[in-house]
């Protein structure tokens, strides 16, 4: 036994994870589980599966009596209790009531098992703050680098996952979901609505839902919000929430602020898409994107039908109110994600980011019907003048490795050369 105990502890020596316990315990006994409790949200929790929320109540009875005995065993499993100065911190949970030998063999034992589990946790306690430190150092250097809300905002989602793990993470902007894609809690939706720039975080009574409002130069940007069926936040997570929401709110504030100043500079004034420069720029970004992670991406090439006959006829105030009639038009039916440019005088082309062909030709088709279906108001600015009508005609094409804009125009000018108001692929 002597010498079992020396192979024992060398090894508990070595083990730095809780799997590595397991293992090493498992070579002895007929370990099932490792439980600990976790004062910091007065939880029983699986050491040996990822630190889990434990919901049993059966469990938590047993970890209760042990406080008084160190050895229990109920129908097909039995527990043996873990200690420090005194106090229990956990259980170890067998498969099989345990003979006199194990029993013997886990009293000289479980004090050294019971250290080497608390060191690990303290281990990786003190690596959760220097990695919270080093998430802060990153959302700085985001400060400094980035300035696009839609690239920021998963980045800092991912950052903070780390630090909630037993949470979703949400994050709102302007009362609007930007991260994830998904939140079907309507309760979340109603509390979002308490907040305002004077807010502080907010928690459920149960602490299993938390607020946590962006508030930079005395405006209230969004939140961050936290949920868990199952789990509270501790006081530990929720500084950590603090400070990330404080350092994200800045960076987001400083976001939109360089985001009104770049709109004059890449918006086209008369339509509101992107002028042509900042079009081919998120043109070369999405064909990047799309290679880089081999997903579909569509181009649609728009033109206005016998767009010069209208500004011959009623003169290029008439032109100016076509071109925003049905650049709004496209903008109504597009998704959020989708980018839509002025390619120049009468032409347009839209981006469509994670879509097929086949997808692509129903947008263009929804697109084409809803310019023929709306009408042009002129009298706004020739008094004695009614509405007129005008179609487009829409190219697409989907990126093969070829030239996705030159594809799209190929096929714009085959829509044409047919008769126009009509898509081609």
């Amino acid at each position: 036994m002597i010498d079992n105990l020396k192979q024992i502890f060398s090894f508990l020596d070595d083990a730095c994870t809780a799997k590595s316990i397991v293992s090493v315990l498992e070579e002895v006994f007929p370990l099932n589980a490792i439980y600990i409790y976790d004062y910091t949200t007065d939880s029983l929790r699986d050491f040996s599966k990822s630190w889990m929320y434990i919901k049993s109540k059966d469990l938590n009875e047993v970890y209760e009596k042990l406080a008084s005995k160190k050895y229990i065993c109920t129908k097909n499993r039995s527990y043996y209790a873990l200690y420090n100065n005194g106090k229990i911190i956990g259980m170890l949970e067998f498969n099989d009531k345990l003979h006199e030998k194990l029993l013997e063999f886990l009293e000289l034992s479980a004090f050294c098992i019971s250290l080497k589990i608390q060191n690990i946790i303290l281990s990786e306690r003190m690596q959760k703050n220097i990695d919270f430190h080093d998430s802060m150092k990153n959302i700085a250097k985001i400060i400094e680098t980035q300035y696009e809300t839609g690239y920021i905002v998963p980045i800092i989602g991912e950052m903070i996952d780390k630090f909630v793990s037993d949470h979703l993470v949400y994050i709102f902007i302007g009362g609007k979901l930007i991260w994830p894609s998904t939140c079907n809690d309507k309760k979340i939706f109603e509390l979002i609505k308490c907040l305002n720039n004077k807010s502080e975080y907010i928690l459920t009574p149960d602490k299993k839902i938390g607020l946590f409002p962006l508030i930079s130069e005395n405006k209230l940007l969004g939140c961050i919000v936290t949920k868990s069926t199952d789990n509270v936040l501790s006081e530990k997570e929720i500084e950590y929430l603090e400070q990330l929401s404080s350092q994200a709110a800045t960076t987001i504030n400083r976001a939109n602020v360089y985001a009104e100043i770049l709109k004059h500079a890449t918006l086209d004034a008369l339509t509101g898409f992107y002028n042509r420069r900042q079009l081919e720029e998120r043109i070369k970004q999405e064909v990047s994107s799309a290679k880089r992670q081999k997903r579909s991406l569509c181009a649609v090439m728009i033109d206005i039908d016998f767009f010069k006959k209208v500004n011959d006829t009623y003169g290029h105030a008439a032109g100016d109110l076509v071109l925003k009639t049905v650049s709004r038009v496209i903008k109504m039916h597009l998704r959020d994600y989708d980018i839509a440019g002025r390619y120049g005088g009468e032409e347009f082309v839209v981006l469509l980011p994670y879509t097929k062909i086949k997808e692509a030709e129903v947008v263009a088709e929804r697109l084409r019907k809803a310019v023929e279906d709306t009408k042009v108001d002129l009298s706004k600015i020739i008094p004695d003048k009614g509405e007129i009508k005008v179609t487009i005609s829409l190219g697409i094409s989907q990126f093969d490795g070829t030239d996705l804009i030159q594809n799209a125009d190929k096929a714009l000018y085959r829509a044409k050369e047919t008769g126009r108001n009509r898509v081609c692929v």
